[in-house]
């Protein structure tokens, strides 16, 4: 049986984004579903826009998402001698010609076939002029064929026919000696024995121009599918407008790699009515006859309402790998390193109800570190009054009582000092909050103090008498 080969292959003219990650992601699951190898491939012919940044934001996205390569990267501008012998070839066998039409001279034509009502393709008028060694610039055109139909049974759409005759004889080599993508394309996956070519289905057209061509150099065609688009919530083709599409962009706001990766594949696939899966669980049951024919629309609230379920249910080691160098961006670098690991797991497992991004994380975990903390001044106004610093000086006397932090204990003798002193369960949870956190939001008040510790419970408390003394 032959081994499954896929490749994703991307061209490097800016970040990769979220529809070059799903056809990605595709690929990667089929090839290690079948056992295959997915090769990672840079097409970076197009030198006007091409840019080495732009590969290495390629694998920073991929390494990313944790879509690994077998072979590769290859850069096809490595790879220039390959296409110039084999378009050399397909010119031998009388499969291409010389063609010396000049760059306006085309467009002249193709405008006035516009004008009439025409195709704009190439009329041919250079084929049979047998040019063999030109003189000025000439480009290389291949012969396509003119009659009957290419069929491509499609992985995805199933059976989609093409009349030859709407072909027009594409250039497969310019004049500056550059391959076209519709011809580099052919002979990489030939030479790369890729079986299968998946890819979105704004290609669909290039592949009757690319079949003849695998066929003249007498290479095996591979198996196509083409991927339905992704479109915004106004059903236009996703966009910046629609919000972020870099990949990136998603680690930076925080979101983790596995939710980004569940969404990505159900954005377009589906088994039943699961929506989370591990990605072995991904990997077991993928299949081409379950990704659907339509456009799938992107729908960001979706991807942060499964963000949030990834936050809650991952392990607290994987969410804190993530989470670290958010923390390190925002300025605690040395309290992240200050701390053992087995704090910060208490800490992520304490807010991660709460949030539904690693960045909303950030700002819940902040007042965690450091002996003191800052208070929100409206907050302080609002709680930390001289009405209320009797009560907090009692509660932290009891509390400086006991000699190490016990929750069950210090709950017991918070509800009897409100109850002593006649006061709502409130009325003093909202200062000492407020003297805790600096804020007016948190987990619950024992939990925090047990994240806290006794020390720093008892100094940030003495800070909260002394802030509502003084009001």
């Amino acid at each position: 049986m032959t081994q499954v080969r896929v490749r994703f292959a991307p061209s490097p003219t800016g970040f990769l984004h979220i529809g070059g990650v799903r056809t990605a992601l595709f690929n990667w699951l089929f090839a290690r579903q079948q056992h295959g190898r997915f090769i990672l491939r840079i097409e970076d012919t197009d030198q006007s826009r091409s840019t080495d940044a732009s590969i290495q934001a390629i694998i920073e996205g991929m390494q990313w998402v944790g879509l690994d390569w077998d072979e590769g990267p290859f850069r096809q501008t490595e790879r220039m001698e390959l296409y110039r012998s084999h378009a050399m070839q397909l010119l031998e066998t009388g499969q291409a010609y010389w063609c010396v039409c000049k760059a306006e001279e085309l467009e002249a034509r193709r405008k006035e076939a516009e004008a009439r009502g025409l195709s704009p393709r190439y009329d041919g008028r250079c084929r049979a002029l047998g040019i063999s060694n030109p003189t000025g610039e000439a480009a290389l055109r291949f012969k396509a064929p003119q009659e009957g139909q290419t069929v491509i049974d499609d992985l995805i759409k199933g059976e989609v026919v093409f009349d030859n005759a709407v072909l027009d004889d594409l250039i497969i080599l310019r004049s500056n000696g550059y391959p076209t993508y519709n011809f580099s394309v052919v002979v990489d996956d030939a030479l790369m024995n890729i079986t299968h070519v998946v890819r979105g289905d704004d290609h669909l057209t290039n592949t009757p121009r690319q079949v003849p061509i695998f066929e003249a150099l007498g290479f095996a065609v591979p198996r196509f599918g083409h991927l339905p688009m992704i479109l915004g919530s106004d059903k236009a083709r996703l966009s910046k407008r629609h919000g972020a599409t870099s990949i990136m962009a998603y680690r930076d706001m925080g979101y983790l790699p596995e939710a980004m990766v569940n969404y990505l594949v159900r954005l377009g696939w589906s088994y039943g009515d699961q929506e989370l899966f591990t990605r072995q669980e991904l990997i077991e049951k993928f299949s081409w006859k379950n990704v659907q024919t339509s456009p799938a629309v992107f729908n960001p609230d979706k991807l942060l309402w499964m963000n949030a379920e990834y936050i809650k249910t991952s392990p607290p080691d994987r969410v804190i790998e993530a989470l670290v160098p958010l923390l390190e961006a925002a300025g605690l670098k040395e309290e992240v390193r200050a701390v053992p690991q087995e704090w910060l797991a208490r800490l992520v497992v304490l807010v991660r109800e709460r949030t539904k991004t690693l960045v909303e994380m950030v700002e819940w975990v902040k007042p965690y570190f450091g002996q003191a903390v800052a208070f929100d001044e409206e907050a302080a106004k609002k709680f930390l009054t001289p009405s209320v610093a009797p009560a907090l000086a009692k509660l932290l006397d009891r509390f400086e009582a006991f000699p190490e932090f016990a929750k069950q204990e210090w709950e017991e003798s918070f509800k009897k000092l409100v109850e002593a002193e006649g006061l709502k369960m409130g009325q003093l949870a909202q200062p000492v909050r407020v003297a805790l956190t600096g804020r007016t939001a948190s987990p619950g008040l024992f939990d925090v103090m047990e994240v806290l510790g006794r020390e720093r419970t008892l100094f940030r408390l003495r800070r909260g008498v002394e802030r509502a003394s003084r009001s």
